[in-house]
């Protein structure tokens, strides 16, 4: 999982505070976040620690940098069936900055992620506008990811190409109910399958063939509401893709959170994915073919995730140099079943579950 997505979550605001918020653009509050993360499920365990910063420089610029690291030990399905397990680290940082200009927010990043066999330097822009008093907010992005893909066992490089653009409004419907629409297209070019994969053609394993380009497209809408008693609040989304390799998908989600007492906060959400086949996949083909596939993620799925997440507001900004501090803990439940990939040792259809633990510190000042 990507470390932009870790950080997002870190913090744990309720619902109905974004909605109330009818000012203008603001810059990012000076902030310090610290996770450590723990991921294991398939086969896989990810753990490893998560550092970020901001700090405004002025009245009108603000600088951010994060650290993360994944410390890896895979022996998934599609290792112990093509590969040997193995241990590795990634490690990432990022860099970045926002300047506001009157009613609008432009910022530029950097990331570099960095692993024995994989490299990916990431750039990214963006603008977002508020309009109508602060009740709109318009957005707009653009990243272009360089990334190079090794064999550390053999002489193999190659390298991929990817541009992301993405387009937003969030919109405040009434006093407790925002609403929001994303759409997202990516285009990739260049070697985009796992040079250690195999598939089977009559159950004997041969190297996997992709398409060398790929482009996907996403649009989403959600809404979130605070509910009558001010300290709750439900949100709701849905988002489809769709891809040139036929690949379809539908993710609904469900949340709801709660003050507990002044200082506590409790969120709870239900997620649910499913998607069809590539079409260039299978589990065993019956010849050879110019594109053959056998990931699982790009596979016949459906999948389930529960989160629980259970946030402390520390702090109530009369300690020296701190306005508020949060200590959180979240833990996630994920399922996956698969109507097309077998796990070859047994025959049978592959299934698996795996959980995610997150405790995180965050500190504004």
């Amino acid at each position: 999982m990507a470390a932009t997505d870790l950080m997002r979550r870190m913090a744990a605001p309720l619902l109905m505070a974004a909605a109330a918020s009818l000012s203008a653009a603001t810059l990012p509050e000076d902030r310090a976040e610290a996770m450590y993360h723990s991921y294991n499920g398939g086969g896989v365990e990810v753990d490893g620690p998560a550092l970020e910063a901001r700090q405004k420089i002025g009245s009108q610029v603000s600088a951010s940098a994060n650290y993360y690291v994944d410390s890896i030990s895979a022996a998934s399905i599609d290792v112990v069936t093509s590969a040997s397990p193995y241990t590795e680290q990634r490690t990432e940082y990022g860099m970045g900055f926002d300047w506001l200009y009157g009613n609008a927010l432009m910022n530029v990043g950097y990331s570099n992620s960095d692993e024995s066999d994989y490299t990916s330097d990431t750039y990214t822009l963006g603008l977002s506008q508020t309009v109508f008093a602060g009740m709109t907010t318009l957005s707009m992005g653009y990243s272009h990811g360089d990334d190079v893909v090794e064999r550390v066992d053999t002489d193999f490089e190659d390298s991929v190409d990817r541009d992301q653009f993405r387009l937003g409004m969030s919109q405040v419907v009434t006093p407790t109910i925002i609403a929001s629409v994303d759409y997202e297209a990516i285009t990739e070019n260049g070697f985009l399958n796992n040079p250690y994969r195999s598939a089977r053609i009559l159950g004997a394993q041969v190297p996997e063939q992709y398409p060398r380009t790929r482009t996907s497209q996403a649009v989403s809408v959600g809404a979130m509401k605070s509910l009558g008693d001010r300290k709750s609040a439900v949100s709701a989304s849905y988002r489809f893709f769709d891809d040139t390799w036929d690949i379809t998908a539908h993710t609904l989600e469900a949340g709801y959170s709660r003050y507990v007492g002044s200082r506590w906060i409790v969120d709870l959400k239900y997620r649910y994915y499913t998607q069809n086949a590539a079409s260039f996949y299978s589990d065993n083909f019956d010849r050879a073919y110019r594109y053959m596939a056998r990931d699982k993620e790009l596979s016949t799925f459906d999948s389930h995730a529960a989160t629980a997440r259970l946030t402390w507001n520390v702090f109530d900004g009369r300690n020296s140099g701190i306005t508020k501090g949060n200590v959180g803990l979240s833990w996630e439940y994920l399922y996956f079943t698969y109507d097309d990939f077998t796990d070859i040792r047994s025959g049978d259809l592959y299934d698996f579950d795996s959980q995610v633990l997150q405790l995180y510190f965050s500190a504004w000042y």
